[in-house]
């Protein structure tokens, strides 16, 4: 995973309005965070998450101060006030569906787990294996989906000029869409994780238990491991009664199940927020 997040660069004025200076700190400091190159992808997706809810804050403690309320109340007929309320309900709505599947990636986990606790021989365990594979490969199928809609997201933020001349509306919306185009950017760069390869040797389980005992071809030749699904994958592609290797497949669905935990986690915070924001605008207009 690419160490920065590709955001476009936040248009501001030459001088910001004080109000907005904070948002616009902690949305450059995500765009810049150089230290999520190390992590691993839930990792670095996680940073982003925790560095979301950081922004939400923020943006909380600027829709709570007076002037704020004031300049948005002014203005609550504008069409930009409506692009905000439609895109944060969009956002709950992707949120929601990304937190679904960490459940359910939980569950073919644990169910794997199970599986390969019984030891009942190939065929049990070949089972739970297709069933998590097909599974993968439709959550990759709605994944990029929801990746070309966020692409999409992303272009529509801004793309009306703002015409209202009230340097400090301008600058509230300004930094608004950008915590929005913010949230997608993230968002895009976690369904990229959950959109990772599922190889077709891999959903082959039959044909390549057969090949791996021959010797004939090793599942991760060649092959670069770049995210935990991935290395499950790989784990399961070279699954035999050997009990080393049952023991790596283990050690990879546990861990695995504690990426998906914690950005479980991480989303249910993000979920608030989003929840939080909304109303608040809501709250604000309606008066």
């Amino acid at each position: 995973m690419a160490s920065k997040y590709h955001v476009r660069s936040i248009s501001l004025p030459s001088r910001s309005h004080p109000t907005t200076l904070r948002i616009e700190e902690e949305i450059n400091r995500l765009k810049t965070a150089e230290a999520i190159s190390q992590y691993s992808a839930s990792e670095s997706i996680c940073a982003g998450l925790s560095g979301l809810e950081d922004l939400y804050q923020c943006m909380d403690d600027l829709l709570n101060m007076p002037s704020t309320q004031q300049v948005l109340s002014q203005n609550q007929h504008e069409k930009c006030i409506d692009q905000l309320l439609d895109g944060s309900v969009r956002l709950l709505d992707i949120c929601g569906i990304a937190r679904d599947y960490m459940f359910q990636i939980k569950e073919h986990v644990q169910a794997l787990q199970s599986a390969l606790r019984r030891r009942k021989g190939d065929s049990s365990i070949e089972s739970s294996i297709l069933h998590y594979y097909s599974f993968r490969k439709e959550m990759k199928k709605q994944a990029k989906k929801l990746i070309t809609e966020l692409k999409q997201f992303d272009n529509k933020v801004g793309a009306s000029p703002l015409q209202n001349q009230d340097h400090h509306f301008s600058a509230v919306i300004r930094v608004l869409r950008e915590v929005n185009v913010m949230n997608a950017c993230i968002f895009q760069s976690l369904f990229s994780f959950l959109s990772a390869p599922v190889s077709s040797k891999q959903a082959k389980w039959s044909l390549v238990s057969k090949l791996m005992h021959k010797g004939v071809v090793s599942c991760e030749e060649k092959q670069e491991v770049v995210n935990e699904l991935e290395k499950v994958d790989a784990a399961l592609c070279k699954h035999t009664s050997d009990v080393d290797k049952i023991k790596i497949a283990h050690e990879r669905l546990v861990a695995l199940e504690n990426s998906i935990q914690g950005l479980e986690n991480r989303l249910e915070f993000v979920f608030r927020h989003l929840i939080k924001a909304r109303t608040s605008l809501l709250n604000i207009i309606s008066h």
